[in-house]
């Protein structure tokens, strides 16, 4: 039992008591059950019974609890069949003991990477702002610690056109060379996740700097690298065939496309001469279909920014073409043309997220479809100069596979990203439900603007919270009095699923008790995210942030577990914890 001191009107001082946290009834009801089960093996009861872990699983926290990961607790495994009630309440309102989801990959791994939601970047070289920030190797090098398995790279050439510097075209971005940008890529690639990594490359470049691009990626990523046997290819490989490796993605150079097809033309009207003759080959802008930060409000493309190349290079072209797994284009013409399944090639699609929205409303069942075996690609529009973000659910509602953000851009829909990928033990690869990978007999898909019945509730109770008093100042929230905190608990995911509730407020006190429980129905809990929010009180100014998570539904663990949460940025904090009970029915 602790005290505060707080000034008060100058002059006088106000002590606060502040209790440790105590274990709420159903804890203590809990320990009770257990203690009195048959047998002697009471804890392992309960771990199985009420917390609903595997046997290996329940294996695994006994041992690491009697070698004395736990601390305290540990003291009693093995000497008696339950622990003391603070033991096991120590245990319980543990993160690191009692995590509310699993840290380790557990889904099927050997699909074609089509089949995969992956965490994606978008402009990842910058710090901040889509407009003057500065090109680095820092925000690439953080994006990779937190498990981000898409990095995207803007190639340009310098003024002198000798050199290769990543920059975000045609604004007041200073650039990063690229070779610094690949040699971290390197260093960092796989230090969160053994699974593949993918480039995208954004390619502003002239074929002799194309040249000297592949053969920086050659040396530099080794046998990391991976090249495709074949030019094109009828299946994406696995993430766990790739494992470990890098690969990249991008739009093919226009000069070889164009020399193959002045090839076909000798073979049947032997006019590739004329062709030579009539004028310069046109470079297909590498990756026009990437040029993200530079689209028109209405995000049509613009063809004028295709630049003419002096140089007809077809081997440079060809061996810049290897290094491609993943083709990428946009649309051209016809939406639904774009959209077509090729039987003998796959490829990958990008739509801004204003023509994801449009093409969503006339051709939802088309994108379905074409993302069960390509990929689809979503990014930011052009006017979110500030590095905001957009609602990523829609995406993953039609299949979408990367969904590309701004990572240095700490919102909702970036903390709903991190959250979303803290499946499968954040390896940055999520299998995407089997509705969304099917056709039906007369080609019917998953329509996610259908009503639809409710496929399961999730049950939340919000017990406690600790963990401010260690981490913040005692005048962080309050000069005057410890805070006045409150719980936010939701759902994101489809439109019938969303919604936000609250807890009463507790009136100055550092370990808030609410004990109380809200329930959601969910017609799609595969989709579905659970939003935890912890703020302060304040009457007189806008109410302070004091923690928040996300995380996916059906990756929760039931039973009474701890929840860590994190900062604005998605950093978990070092002590601030919430007691909470799940259950999934």
């Amino acid at each position: 039992m602790g005290s505060y001191a707080y000034r008060y009107c100058m002059c006088f001082t106000r002590k606060f008591r502040s209790p440790d946290a105590h274990p709420p009834p159903d804890v203590r009801a809990a320990h009770a059950a257990a203690a009195a089960h048959a047998g002697g093996d009471g804890l392992r009861s309960f771990l199985a019974e009420v917390q609903g872990e595997h046997p290996s699983e329940a294996d695994r926290i006994l041992a690491a609890l009697s070698g004395g990961a736990a601390g305290g607790i540990a003291r009693f495994v093995g000497r008696s069949p339950v622990p003391t009630l603070d033991d096991f309440f120590g245990f319980l309102f543990s993160p690191d003991l009692n995590p509310p989801i699993a840290n380790k990959v557990h889904q099927d791994m050997s699909a074609p990477i089509s089949h995969y939601y992956v965490f994606t970047g978008h402009n990842s070289y910058l710090t901040g702002n889509q407009l003057n920030s500065d090109s680095s190797d820092i925000p690439i090098i953080t994006a990779l610690q937190r498990g981000v398995r898409v990095i995207e790279l803007d190639m340009w050439p310098n003024s002198a056109k000798n050199r290769v510097e990543i920059l975000h075209g045609g604004t007041l971005t200073a650039p990063v060379d690229i070779m610094r940008c690949l040699k971290s890529i390197k260093d960092h690639a796989f230090s969160a996740s053994t699974y593949p990594l993918v480039i995208t490359l954004e390619d502003h470049l002239t074929a002799d700097l194309q040249a000297k691009v592949a053969e920086m990626i050659r040396e530099t990523f080794g046998d990391l690298l991976y090249i495709p046997s074949s030019d094109t290819l009828n299946e994406f490989p696995s993430p766990e065939a790739l494992m470990k490796r890098i690969i990249i993605s991008t739009k093919p150079p226009g000069e070889f496309k164009e020399f193959l097809k002045a090839q076909d033309n000798q073979k049947n009207s032997g006019k590739t001469a004329e062709l030579a003759e009539e004028g310069n080959l046109r470079r297909l802008d590498s990756n026009a279909d990437d040029s993200d930060g530079k689209d028109d409000p209405d995000e049509e493309e613009d063809d004028e920014s295709e630049e003419e190349d002096p140089k007809f290079q077809p081997d440079t072209a060809c061996e810049y073409r290897k290094l491609i797994t993943i083709h990428a284009g946009k649309p051209k013409g016809l939406l639904r043309d774009a959209l077509r399944v090729d039987p003998d090639k796959v490829r990958r699609l990008s739509l801004s997220e204003t023509q994801l929205s449009k093409a969503t409303a006339s051709h939802g069942a088309d994108i379905i479809r074409f993302t069960e075996k390509n990929i689809l690609r979503i990014y930011p529009k052009g006017t979110r100069i500030n590095s905001s973000n957009y609602d990523p659910i829609n995406a993953w509602a039609h299949g979408a596979q990367m969904v590309a953000f701004n990572m240095q851009g700490h919102d909702k829909p970036l903390r709903l990203m991190q959250g979303f990928f803290r499946a499968n033990g954040g390896c940055g690869y999520v299998k995407k439900p089997d509705f969304l990978l099917k056709t039906g007999p007369n080609g019917e898909v998953f329509d996610p603007k259908a009503i639809m019945p409710v496929k399961k509730t999730l049950k939340v109770k919000v017990y406690m919270g600790d963990g401010w008093r260690m981490d913040f100042s005692k005048t962080h929230f309050d000069a005057f009095s410890p805070p006045d905190f409150y719980a936010r608990v939701g759902i994101a995911g489809v439109r019938a699923d969303c919604v936000m509730k609250k807890t009463r407020t507790i009136e100055d006190q550092w370990v808030p008790v609410w004990d109380e429980e809200f329930s959601f129905p969910l017609t799609v809990p595969e989709l579905a995210l659970l939003r935890v929010e912890v703020q302060e009180y304040d009457m007189s100014e806008k109410h302070d942030f004091g923690g928040q998570t996300c995380l996916p539904v059906m990756e929760l663990k039931q039973g009474i577990r701890a929840v860590p949460l994190h900062d604005r940025k998605g950093n978990r904090y070092k002590s601030v914890r919430l007691l909470m009970r799940f259950e999934l029915v």
